[in-house]
C-alpha cells in the first residue's frame, strides 16, 4: 500500500478492435461459438489449429489474486479485452491485478481475419462509461491505464470525442494515473486524431498489426500508410507524446519486410515497438504460417533497438498492453537518458 492506494496498475482498455498484438490463444472459456461471434467468417474453409511449441504454452490460471480480479470485472461491471480477445496472458496479467477493460460496446465493426473480438452492428455509446471509468481507475488505485476500442465506422467521428470523455474523466478521478490510449485508424474520420490528442494522454499507441503486403486478407478494412501516417501525426501534433505500434510475426511475412516496417516506423518518429507471435482463435481465422522462434524475436529486438527505438519488446507472448505500466517507467527513462546524452 503507498499512501492509502493498492498500488496496482490495471490496464483498463477500451477495446473492440483489440488489435492482434493484444490478442490471444484461442476462444475464451464459455464464449460462443464462432460462427455466431464471426458471423462473416462463418462460410470460410476451416485453417486447423496448429499444436503450440514449448515456448509459446501458458498455464491455467489458478492463483487465487486472478479470481479476485476477475471478481473484480465483474462487480465493477466492466468488459475485459483479455476475455474478448483471449489473451494468452491473462493468467500471469489478473494474477497481478492487471486487466484490460473494453469500452464502446463489444461489437467491432470490422472483421479483420486475426480477431476474436466479436463483429456486427455496435449498440449506442454509453454517455456514462467515460465516468464510470474514471470511477474505477481511482478505486482501484492505478498507476497507469490503457484505454483502446473497437473500430466503430458506425460513429462520425470514430468515437474520438468518447475516448477524449474518458481521458478527461480518468484524469479528474485519478490525476496521477498516466493514461496510454490504444486507438482505432480512424479511417475516413478527418479531425477524429487531434480530439484524442487534445485530451493529452500520456502514450499514443495504434497498431499496424502486419507487413503492408498482408493488409488485404489480414487487416483488410485498413490501410497501411494510413496507419502510419496516424501515428506520425500524433507525434506532429504533440511531440511530448510517446507514441507505441505493434506487429504480429507468424503470418507469413518476411524477415526484410518486419525491417522495412521498422523503418517506417522510425520515419513516423515512433518511440516504442512490440512485436509478437500471431496466435489463431479459431479454425475460422487467419491460419498461422510458423512459430518464430525465440532466438528470431531476439534478432528483431537487436534491429529495433539498433534503428532507434527507444523501447522493444519482442517476444512470443508480448502483446500490445503487456507490462505497459513497467513499460511506461522504461519510456521515460530511455528518453531522459537521450536528452541527457544529447
Amino acid at each position: 500500500m503507498e499512501g492509502g492506494r493498492t498500488g496496482m496498475t490495471t490496464r483498463i482498455e477500451i477495446d473492440h478492435r483489440a488489435g492482434g498484438t493484444t490478442l490471444g490463444a484461442g476462444p475464451a472459456a464459455g464464449r460462443p461459438d464462432p460462427a455466431l461471434r464471426h458471423p462473416e467468417k462463418a462460410h470460410r474453409p476451416d485453417n486447423p489449429i496448429q499444436r503450440k511449441p514449448a515456448w509459446i504454452r501458458v498455464k491455467a490460471p489458478t492463483h487465487p489474486v486472478y479470481h479476485e480480479t476477475r471478481a473484480l470485472m465483474r462487480d465493477n461491471k466492466l468488459t475485459t479485452v483479455c476475455e474478448e480477445a483471449a489473451c494468452p496472458n491473462i493468467g500471469e496479467c489478473w494474477s497481478q491485478r492487471h486487466a484490460t477493460m473494453m469500452i464502446m460496446g463489444e461489437t467491432c465493426t470490422r472483421a479483420c481475419s486475426f480477431c476474436n473480438v466479436a463483429t456486427g452492428l455496435p449498440k449506442a455509446l454509453d454517455a456514462d462509461e467515460p465516468r464510470r471509468v474514471g470511477d474505477a481507475v481511482a478505486k482501484m488505485g492505478l498507476r497507469h491505464v490503457v484505454v483502446t476500442s473497437v473500430d466503430r465506422d458506425d460513429l462520425d467521428d470514430g468515437g474520438a470525442e468518447h475516448f477524449a470523455r474518458t481521458i478527461r474523466a480518468i484524469r479528474a478521478a485519478a490525476p496521477e494515473t498516466t493514461i496510454e490510449v490504444l486507438t482505432p485508424d480512424f479511417l475516413r474520420k478527418d479531425g477524429a486524431l487531434e480530439v484524442v490528442v487534445e485530451a493529452r494522454p500520456d502514450v499514443f499507441n495504434h497498431n499496424l498489426e502486419t507487413v503492408p503486403k498482408l493488409y488485404p486478407t489480414i487487416r483488410p478494412g485498413a490501410r497501411y500508410y494510413h496507419s502510419l501516417r496516424l501515428l506520425d501525426r500524433a507525434k506532429q501534433l504533440d511531440p511530448t507524446i510517446f507514441t507505441k505500434s505493434g506487429l504480429m510475426v507468424g503470418l507469413g511475412e518476411a524477415r526484410i519486410e518486419v525491417l522495412q516496417v521498422m523503418d517506417d516506423l522510425r520515419s513516423a518518429e515512433v518511440d516504442f515497438l512490440t512485436i509478437g507471435q500471431y496466435l489463431q482463435p479459431s479454425v475460422k481465422h487467419a491460419a498461422v504460417e510458423r512459430f518464430v522462434t525465440p532466438d528470431e524475436f531476439e534478432d528483431y529486438a537487436r534491429m529495433a533497438r539498433s534503428k532507434g527505438f527507444l523501447l522493444v519488446s519482442a517476444t512470443p507472448l508480448t502483446r500490445s498492453s503487456y507490462h505497459a505500466d513497467r513499460d511506461f517507467a522504461a519510456l521515460k527513462a530511455a528518453r531522459e537518458a537521450k536528452l541527457a546524452a544529447a
